[in-house]
């Protein structure tokens, strides 16, 4: 029984080290490896003094981490090959309202921000989504929020709490079937919106008035340029796009589906690294609020597929197969 549980893959193993001149195992020096399933990866080191012989080699432990729960959709027809991201700028805020520079100030979204994340929810209801990764900011976190309550699979998205070993413990979910219906949602400020500094808060066109419209212009739209105080796009870039390497694309990598809820800076930063943008082609690159885009990850490649355009459409949004069989199976359950 046990023989016959692991003649099916169940993760990805990435290897990490050197060799010695030879090309050999035998003269490495360190070596180490990851171990990464749907739901569990563990870091394992190779440790050696000198020559390395069967044994003299050490295993260790680096670190091991499993999700809260197996919240991979159980009607899940699209391939282990395959894995859907989608990308929603958040919903219009209080301040864009307002027409203020906002950043990294906390702001909610408006009535119209509101229904924006709604429909946004409404476009993406057929697509599986195992995970939901959002900036530490209100409106980002509404977005997501409000979109899933659209989602024909009705699971309950719910904030991960593991800043401290008290809120992880008190946050824990003891059922085992309310963890199936559940979607767990972690926030990173590493996703937030770019930090504006000294402008934030200040109105965009009195700005202008202020400093000179082409000195606004080059903060806003230049690549490497920041605000007073403040990050520019190559900066906020460098922290989104780490965040996403190390936190983001393991789980794409394994086969989850994931939901990302964040800023039009920190996801033009992503999209850069997705479509391998030149720092001129982003910053011309613009950003809908409540529009969500969809990628397929398939081979170690991202496959842009457009914006979702609703449950409503017949001609559905560049749907792969993997994704069109999915639905159909929507279909059937909700007959």
């Amino acid at each position: 029984m046990v023989a016959n549980a692991f003649r099916h893959p169940v993760g990805v193993i990435q290897l990490h080290g050197s060799v010695g001149d030879s090309g050999s195992m035998s003269k490495c020096r360190q070596m180490s490896f990851r171990f990464i399933s749907k739901n569990f990866a563990v870091d394992v080191g190779l440790l050696r003094k000198g020559q390395c012989g069967s044994r003299q080699c050490k295993l260790q432990v680096i670190r091991a981490s499993s999700s809260q729960t197996s919240t991979t959709d159980p009607i899940l027809s699209t391939s282990k090959a395959e894995s859907a991201l989608i990308l929603i700028r958040h919903g219009e805020s209080l301040w864009n309202e307002k027409n203020l520079f906002t950043g990294c100030v906390d702001v909610p979204l408006t009535k119209r921000g509101v229904d924006e994340a709604i429909e946004a929810g409404k476009r993406i209801s057929n697509i599986p989504i195992d995970m939901i990764f959002t900036s530490s900011l209100i409106r980002a976190q509404m977005t997501a929020m409000l979109a899933m309550t659209q989602h024909r699979r009705k699971k309950v998205p719910i904030i991960t709490h593991n800043e401290s070993r008290q809120a992880k413990t008190w946050s824990q979910i003891y059922s085992g079937d309310t963890k199936k219906q559940s979607i767990p949602v972690v926030t990173a400020w590493q996703l937030n919106e770019r930090m504006y500094g000294e402008l934030q808060g200040l109105n965009k066109l009195e700005t202008a008035e202020r400093y000179g419209k082409e000195k606004v212009h080059e903060w806003r739209r230049s690549y490497d340029i920041p605000p007073p105080s403040g990050e520019s796009l190559e900066m906020c870039s460098q922290r989104a796009v780490a965040y996403f390497k190390e936190h983001i694309e393991p789980k794409l990598q394994s086969g989850k589906n994931v939901l990302v809820a964040a800023h039009g800076n920190s996801l033009r930063s992503i999209i850069m690294y997705l479509e391998r943008l030149t720092s001129q082609e982003v910053i011309s690159l613009e950003l809908s609020t409540g529009v969500p885009l969809l990628y397929i990850h398939k081979e170690e490649k991202f496959m842009r597929r457009g914006s979702p355009v609703g449950p409503t459409e017949p001609g559905v949004y560049a749907y792969t197969k993997s994704l069109a069989l999915y639905r159909q199976e929507l279909d059937k359950k909700s007959h």
